[in-house]
């Protein structure tokens, strides 16, 4: 069955130019209490950055709770920005305790319910983009596409899309039910979605592609005793001081300069840093200065 929804543009999906990652916001992170979580969200919204990027399972299922207590306190900051969230994984959490182990569950109950406990923790009436955390290896399409049509027919889900999901798996689902984005791991130490088809799936599809762990981990950031690893930074150096830019931003406009427009899930605490992304969009590498990075990430010259 062939569930009757239209599919989406780049167009008509439009989202910040970066996304706000808020998995390191609580306690797998930084630990922010409420008011230091105020002032990040008000922060980012000054900067026209709306989209916050959230899933049930982040601070072992506390951190959606910890967001959503600031929206409780104050509602107006929920009609300033979108939250996408996602769900699929089961974690082994004193807050989930009929979980035995780690598994996937991507069924339709779990699915409803999971958004009925985010739309809960988040104190807000609906969330703008669900996400499927991971292909579970038992789903079943059809019962996926069930399940987004009634919450989206119950005005608690707008748009739907999956993460970390393989060509296959996207393509069994997008066939029935029409996704709007995907958000998988995209960066230069990380670039299989350039070559295994993921990209062209997006554009092809009009799929937004989203990235997490932009700045690969951080690793390119920082020194390091790989020979590989270093030259690949001198390059980023080279440019970063050609375009008067830091490392990060290179990096982030690495990614920006493909046509499928992929946009990177920030997941620093750090307002500073959030502003410095945010100014990399001023940085339009060459063509020729993107296939520099990818020959130094590589290793090799290309064929």
């Amino acid at each position: 069955m062939v569930h009757n929804r239209k599919s989406f543009s780049l167009e008509e999906y439009k989202i910040s130019p970066f996304m706000i990652g808020t998995m390191r916001l609580g306690q797998w992170g930084s630990k922010m209490n409420a008011s230091e979580i105020e002032k990040f969200i008000e922060g980012c919204i000054a900067l026209d950055l709306i989209d916050f990027d959230h899933a049930d399972i982040y601070g072992s299922y506390t951190t959606e709770s910890d967001f959503g207590a600031v929206l409780k306190k104050r509602p107006d900051l929920r009609n300033q920005m979108r939250i996408t969230t996602k769900c699929g994984i089961r974690i082994v959490s004193k807050n989930r305790p009929e979980h035995q182990i780690k598994s996937y569950d991507l069924t339709k109950d779990h699915i409803k319910r999971s958004v009925e406990n985010s739309l809960l923790a988040l104190h807000t009436d609906h969330i703008d983009t669900l996400l499927l955390h991971r292909p579970d290896f038992l789903f079943d399409p059809q019962e996926i596409a069930r399940a987004f049509t009634a919450l989206e027919k119950e005005g608690k889900v707008k748009n739907f899309g999956v993460s970390n999901f393989s060509i296959s798996q996207c393509e069994l689902l997008q066939e029935i039910f029409p996704l709007c984005t995907h958000q998988v791991e995209i960066s230069l130490l990380h670039r299989e979605a350039f070559e295994n088809g993921i990209l062209d799936q997006c554009q092809k599809w009009g799929i937004t592609p989203t990235a997490w762990s932009p700045l690969g981990g951080g690793v390119l950031l920082n020194s390091s005793e790989d020979r590989n690893i270093a030259e690949l930074q001198k390059k980023i150096t080279l440019l970063a001081e050609k375009y008067h830019a830091q490392p990060d931003q290179v990096l982030l406009a690495w990614l920006r300069k493909h046509p499928a427009g992929i946009v990177s899930v920030l997941g620093t605490s750090k307002l500073s840093r959030i502003k410095n992304a945010k100014d990399s969009l001023k940085i339009n590498l060459t063509h020729e200065e993107w296939y520099m990075l990818w020959q130094a990430a590589t290793g090799t010259e290309i064929a």
